[in-house]
């Protein structure tokens, strides 16, 4: 059972696979020869490589205990960066054979635009080295001017693959998360977002509210105009809610025309505020091709210990109940849970 989370956990998070596959094959191919140069007199190769190796280790765990992956990558990058360079410098040519995989390395754990500059300067480094000691790494200029373009150009090749994948899976983590039609966030993040946030109120206390919001006779405009007419109208509506909201406030959709705000650092009367805002907004300015569109408007706040579905469950409830009641008002649950009712005109 264990195996099986674990193995999930490395399917649903590619950067923590690339870095434990990546520490696996470090740990099994290096140890050796740091065990090797340690009994062959070779300390300053044989601790290279015992800190590669034992940094590989503390990077990888550190991923698996925290989630991280920025910093144990960019660590390990650095680190054997470094290791490589010096063994390179000690070792000579049959040092140079390891910079290959260092490069595809880097370009594995770092971003791309890191990764090239870090490669650059261990080539940097190996030349100046070799430019003024003549012989330590390179036996002839032939041979360094002939590393100096073949690395340059694996970097380069890297660097091209290592930006077209990380922008490809970009963006396609952004269309998991986003509706295609509106931009707004699509369930599958809302519930992840919520998620969290029941988390942090139960860590930290932070307070988070929900106000979920329905274009009224939304139906009536696909009838009479199509449903182009009522995809421009959902457009306009996203537009203009994000435009009212705060920065950090997530907007969802969630059903046809039916939409989720989430208000993080808010409390009862921020966000019956913010609910009053956003309808005067919509009331003024939302049209649709047989005139204007209203929207009713249910919301609670998320109670202390409380799991995220309820508190999502009690803003429905004021929903509906604000679109029995005659449409375009608003129903906030107060902190007792009863209903709030207020009426736009």
């Amino acid at each position: 059972m264990r195996i099986s989370r674990l193995l999930r956990r490395l399917r649903k998070d590619f950067q923590l696979s690339i870095i434990t596959l990546m520490g696996l094959f470090g740990v099994l191919g290096i140890s050796p020869y740091a065990v090797y140069r340690l009994l062959e007199g070779n300390y300053l190769v044989g601790i290279a490589d015992s800190v590669i190796v034992l940094s590989t280790v503390f990077a990888v765990v550190y991923a698996w205990r925290t989630g991280d992956t920025v910093k144990p990558g960019t660590y390990l990058a650095v680190i054997f960066s470094i290791a490589a360079t010096l063994i390179a410098i000690n070792l000579g040519i049959n040092g140079l054979f390891w910079l290959y995989p260092l490069i595809l390395f880097n370009f594995f754990m770092t971003d791309p635009g890191k990764a090239l500059i870090n490669v650059s300067g261990i080539v940097a480094a190996l030349i100046g080295y070799a430019h003024f000691n003549p012989g330590a790494v390179f036996e002839s200029d032939y041979q360094m001017v002939s590393f100096l373009v073949t690395s340059l150009m694996a970097c380069v090749l890297t660097f091209i693959f290592a930006y077209r994948t990380r922008s490809q899976n970009d963006q396609l983590q952004q269309l998991a998360i986003q509706d295609p039609l509106t931009g707004a966030r699509n369930r599958r993040a809302m519930n992840e977002e919520l998620r969290i946030a029941s988390a942090l109120q139960r860590r930290h206390g932070n307070g988070y509210g929900v106000l979920a919001m329905d274009l009224d006779h939304f139906k009536q405009i696909n009838d009479s105009y199509g449903h182009q007419a009522g995809d421009q109208v959902l457009i306009q509506f996203v537009e203009l809610i994000k435009s009212s909201s705060r920065k950090e406030d997530r907007l969802f959709r969630f059903g046809g025309e039916e939409f989720l705000l989430l208000l993080p650092n808010t409390d009862q009367s921020g966000l019956q505020a913010a609910a009053e805002h956003l309808q005067v907004q919509v009331n003024a300015e939302l049209r649709g091709p047989g005139g204007p569109v209203t929207m009713s408007v249910g919301g609670a706040l998320l109670r202390r210990d409380e799991h995220w579905e309820a508190m999502l469950q009690r803003a429905d409830e004021c929903l509906y109940q604000a679109k029995s009641s005659g449409r375009n008002c608003i129903i906030i649950a107060d902190e007792a849970g009863a209903p709030q009712q207020q009426t736009v005109d």
